[in-house]
Formats: structure tokens, sequence, C-alpha cells
């Protein structure tokens, strides 16, 4: 039997007057990390089959460069990866369950395209980042003699991300990394705003490339 671990992460960044709180929960089918063979490659795919929001290309694309900066994890580009599988991998027929796309991959034009380009393991992030609270007014005016804006006006950010791991050879799931990041960013202005804004999505983007690079190991050939 498979052995789960399960790691709980908080981080706190302080910067330019705002506090980021983040929270990492972490599970692996293993304890053992994933061993990548020279030529395997990762593809990172963002969920849109939401009615009321979408996973932007954006998050995928800074998730992408995270797994890659270690030199261990050689990772295909989502927009490249659609574009070979079309129309497999659209919102509306994407595999959103491990036994869906255990079906896909029994189609033989499908299987070899994947073998082809050296993928082996499929990363699902599905989430999103919204404003949760808005405080304080801030007004503007312009006269003969200036003008400017006065008053505070202060939000609170939520990016809560879920990554799953597919293995697409032996069709398992390896793990799950789960991210919720938190802030608070605010605008003061007296004649010119201030802004002191909370990075909240970079956050997310941070913790949850770096946990994921954690997953995966390089193997290492005898020359």
């Amino acid at each position: 039997m498979r052995k789960l671990v399960l790691t709980l992460i908080s981080v706190s960044v302080v910067s330019a007057g705002c506090t980021t709180a983040t929270n990492i929960d972490e599970y692996r089918s293993s304890d053992r990390n994933i061993l990548l063979g020279e030529t395997e490659k990762v593809v990172v795919l963002g969920r849109r089959h939401a009615g009321e929001y979408e996973t932007e290309a954006g998050f995928i694309s800074c998730i992408g460069n995270k797994l890659s900066n270690g030199n261990i994890v050689s990772v295909y580009s989502e927009e490249g990866f659609i574009d070979q599988l079309y129309p497999w991998f659209e919102p509306r027929t994407a595999p959103l369950k491990l036994a869906r796309m255990k079906q896909i991959l029994q189609e033989p034009m499908i299987s070899a395209r994947i073998r082809s380009l050296d993928i082996r393991y499929m990363i699902w992030v599905d989430g999103k980042t919204e404003v949760t609270d808005r405080k304080g007014a801030m007004s503007c005016a312009i006269g003969p003699g200036g003008g400017g804006c006065f008053g505070f006006a202060a939000w609170d950010k939520v990016s809560e991300f879920e990554a799953i791991i597919w293995d697409l050879e032996d069709i398992n799931e390896e793990g799950r990394v789960r991210v919720d990041a938190r802030g608070s960013s605010y605008v003061i202005s007296i004649l010119v705003p201030v802004p002191f804004l909370a990075r909240v999505q970079a956050q997310a983007c941070d913790g949850l490339g770096k946990q994921l690079s954690s997953f995966f190991s390089k193997t290492v050939t005898a020359e």
C-alpha cells in the first residue's frame, strides 16, 4: 500500500507595509520523489471548465517557470500541448478525472502523440484570485489651483489554487498541493495616491511552484 504524506507549511511575508500569509497543504502518494528520465517532460495545464472563472494562463506560465528553474523538471508549454492535442484538452472536453484520462489514452492517436512529446506527467492547476473585502473611500478633484486625491482605501485578496500530479504512464495520481495566499492592500492619498499592494498571486505561484518542484528528482545515468 502506498504511503500518504501530509505536510502543512505556513509562510508570512511582510513587504512594503503589507502582510501576506501563505498556507500550503501537500499530499503525496509515496515518500519517495518522482524520478524523471532524461527526456521525460511535465506539462502544467489550467482547468477552465468552471463557468464563473478560469485559471489564468499567466499563472500557469508562472508555475511552469518555477518548476523549470531548478533544472530538474523539463516543462512543455501549455499552449503547445493544447495545440498538439486539439480538441481533447479544450475547456469543454478536457478530462477532469483520472478515469476519463485513462479512456482518452486508450485512443492510439492520442497516446502516440503524447509519447512523441515525451510527456510523462501532467499537472492540473485549478483556482483563482479574488477580492474578498473593500473598505474606505477616496475622492479626487481638479480646480483652478491644481488638484489631488484625498482618502484611504483598503481591500483584501485571496488566492486559492490546487495542483494535482498525474502519471500518464501508470495512470495514477502522484500527489496534490494546495496553496492559500491572503493579503491586505491599501492606498493612502494626500494629493498623490501612495499604494501598498500585497502580491498574493505571486506568493501563491512561488509557494505552489517550489512545492511541486520538491516532488521531482532527475534520474542520474552512469557515464
